[in-house]
């Protein structure tokens, strides 16, 4: 099930390099074992009437051990999916909620994702800012 709302997500992002049955079958595996208990990954499911209509997962990322008083995780956000027929409802908003309030309890320093460009309005209204600090070298092409 979670598969394939990535699937949906992601495909409705971008030209398909994969049928669906070969894509479901290798993130069902991927996603079984991320969700494994004391891995470093969580997942929020939303339901309507028994049925999934979004998701959200985080993924904790330690830091090198700090002789100060920061925190030394932090929190990726991704995957963030609302079917399209449920959005303006406030699923997202609770699926966000509940993510957040799990990494308030980890020792999290800064919350880190990358929206797309429709999105971004939503993480504002949220307290995320775009930060000016933050530097990234893209090393794949996206193409497998």
């Amino acid at each position: 099930m979670l598969a394939r709302l990535r699937y949906a997500f992601r495909s409705s992002l971008g030209q398909v390099c994969e049928s669906d049955e070969s894509f479901v079958q290798r993130c069902t595996l991927w996603m079984q074992e991320r969700l494994q208990y004391g891995n470093s990954w969580k997942c929020w499911i939303a339901e309507h009437q028994q049925t999934p209509v979004g998701n959200l997962w985080a993924q904790l990322i330690e830091k090198v051990p700090n002789p100060t008083s920061e925190p030394e995780y932090h929190a990726y956000l991704t995957n963030f999916y609302v079917r399209k027929h449920y959005c303006g409802q406030g699923i997202g908003s609770l699926l966000l909620s509940a993510a957040l309030a799990w990494i308030q309890t980890n020792d999290v320093h800064a919350v880190i994702l990358w929206p797309t460009e429709p999105s971004r309005s939503f993480y504002l209204r949220r307290g995320f800012s775009v930060r000016e600090d933050l530097m990234e070298l893209i090393i794949g092409t996206g193409n497998k």
